[in-house]
């Protein structure tokens, strides 16, 4: 499959290189005793959540962000099954979109997937948990693919039956794994997804930034939304 926007592609996916890299450097930090990498970088809402910073609970939004790049360190499978993924959606999605568009829709679908567990949590009343993983950019990425497969007319039955059984695995009991941040991310790159394919022409380049932009002020909002300033 050729690159989606025309103009000067990446003749090889280094920015999926990178994060792949990145996740994996982060992991081996994770396996060094005493250095409490995984304590460092995991989210929960707690750390979302200005109202229990005035208990004395720390306050560190950034945590949406760098929980992305940790992995359960007493699950080899996690990180494995985690970058074998990007490695195939990735290539594939970095010579479509470009460099610049294919980062800038991993980040997004990242934030998103921990804004999913927030949120969700928040709104179904469950209890706050710790969480690590790439899983709700991945989610995101084959979101993105998924529109774009539908958009140019290619077959994605596939890719759909793949994204659903993943997303049923990930309520069921005993799954260990965050639901939250599989649907957030999932629809954090579907949005982004439709963006870029309604917006792929030179014509609307302006608009498709615009969108974007729009987009991760949403995301930064909702993620700032309890901060101490506006709940204390």
């Amino acid at each position: 499959m050729g690159r989606f926007f025309r103009g000067p592609g990446a003749s090889r996916p280094v920015v999926t290189y990178v994060l792949i890299a990145i996740n994996v450097f982060v992991y081996l930090l994770q396996l060094i005793p005493g250095l409490n990498v995984t304590s460092a970088l995991l989210f929960s809402p707690y750390y979302a959540l200005g109202e229990y910073a005035v208990a004395g609970a720390p306050y560190e939004p950034w945590r949406m962000i760098t929980a992305t790049f940790a992995h359960s360190p007493t699950s080899f499978l996690h990180i494995l099954f985690n970058m074998f993924t990007l490695w195939m959606f990735g290539q594939v999605l970095e010579s479509m979109l470009g460099r610049a568009r294919f980062i800038t829709l991993y980040l997004i679908a990242g934030l998103a997937g921990s804004l999913g567990v927030l949120y969700f949590d928040l709104a179904l009343g469950l209890e706050f948990g710790s969480v690590v993983g790439a899983s709700g950019a991945i989610f995101g990425l084959m979101g993105a693919y998924l529109v774009i497969l539908r958009h140019l007319g290619s077959n994605s039955a596939g890719l759909l039956v793949l994204v659903a059984i993943n997303v049923v695995i990930g309520f069921l009991p005993g799954s260990n794994l965050s639901w939250q941040a599989h649907v957030g991310g999932l629809i954090g790159g579907v949005i982004v997804g439709l963006i870029y394919t309604r917006t792929r022409t030179r014509e609307k380049l302006r608009l498709q930034r615009y969108l974007i932009g729009g987009l991760v002020l949403v995301e930064l909002v909702a993620a700032l939304a309890h901060a101490p300033l506006f709940v204390g």
